[in-house]
């Protein structure tokens, strides 16, 4: 493991209690939550009645209740949003906001690492990976504390190259998941909940009108940077940037487009390595 290192993203974590918890995250965020299995780690969209992102969250299911990890976004709204709809005769008891970090790293954990969360997606160090939950006040283990922890500046080009979304250039009242490539994030088949007709529109009209790219270029560019194309065509905006690579929303008819400008600076554009295309017959070009 000596070219092995970590890194940890500070999360916010939301405890739901009780027998109802699973029937009830399920009717308020995107993913099938409702007859998961305890032991489960299920990605899930936290959005508005239009689809609109407020936040990114694993679900992490036992046998008693829910931790809801909150990955991306501000946990106390999301927590306040969440309170607002919880009924006196639903048996769920929503806890406080408490900081939490989650930990991924380069290189194999040991077999004998306990308490692994696999979600399936990626959240910066691919999809097949492992994380590591600590809790506050909670030490690491020892296979993790002795690996080198990155620099600030290395997590986050990180997180550009793999397409990760965060506040407030991605999550915002103005985007949808589809967009950040979340696809895996969503359930199109679990029935109704909070913006399930919304994203349901969006998988079967074609609804998706522009999707996230990574960009880099020579100069350092800031975001809210209109980006057009060589012939004049808006082609979308620059949402995240450090230094002279970033995060943009792409316009689906420049998504072909390998280059594009801003003002007279060329960016090199791509598909991030975390990104999952909209369901079939989302965004496609016609």
């Amino acid at each position: 493991m000596s070219n092995a290192s970590r890194w940890g993203l500070p999360i916010s974590l939301i405890r739901l209690e009780g027998p109802d918890s699973r029937r009830f995250l399920h009717g308020q965020s995107s993913q099938a939550i409702e007859l998961a299995q305890p032991g489960s780690c299920l990605p899930t969209c936290l959005i508005s009645p239009t689809a609109r992102m407020r936040g990114l969250a694993l679900a992490c299911i036992d046998a008693s209740g829910i931790d809801l990890l909150v990955v991306a976004g501000d946990g106390d709204p999301i927590r306040a949003q969440l309170d607002r709809v919880l009924f006196p005769a639903d048996k769920v008891r929503l806890g406080p906001v408490e900081p939490a970090t989650l930990w991924q790293w380069q290189g194999e954990a040991p077999s004998s690492a306990e308490d692994l969360l696999r979600p399936g997606v990626d959240l910066g160090s691919g999809a097949a990976a492992a994380l590591w939950l600590q809790r506050e006040g909670q030490a690491l283990p020892s296979w993790l504390s002795d690996l080198p922890e990155q620099e600030r500046d290395t997590i986050e080009a990180n997180r550009l190259r793999h397409g990760i979304p965060a506040a407030p250039g991605e999550l915002n009242d103005e985007i949808n998941p589809f967009e950040l490539g979340l696809a895996p994030w969503v359930s199109l088949n679990k029935g109704c909940y909070v913006g399930q007709e919304t994203l349901a529109k969006l998988a079967t009209y074609d609804g998706v009108k522009q999707q996230l790219r990574h960009w880099q270029s020579k100069t350092p560019l800031a975001p809210g940077t209109t980006l057009t194309t060589s012939a004049g065509e808006r082609a979308g905006v620059i949402t995240s940037a450090q230094g002279r690579e970033g995060l943009a929303l792409v316009r689906r008819s420049c998504l072909e487009q390998t280059t594009l400008l801003a003002g007279e600076v060329e960016l090199k554009i791509d598909v991030p390595l975390g990104f999952v295309a909209p369901p079939v017959g989302a965004g496609g070009q016609g």
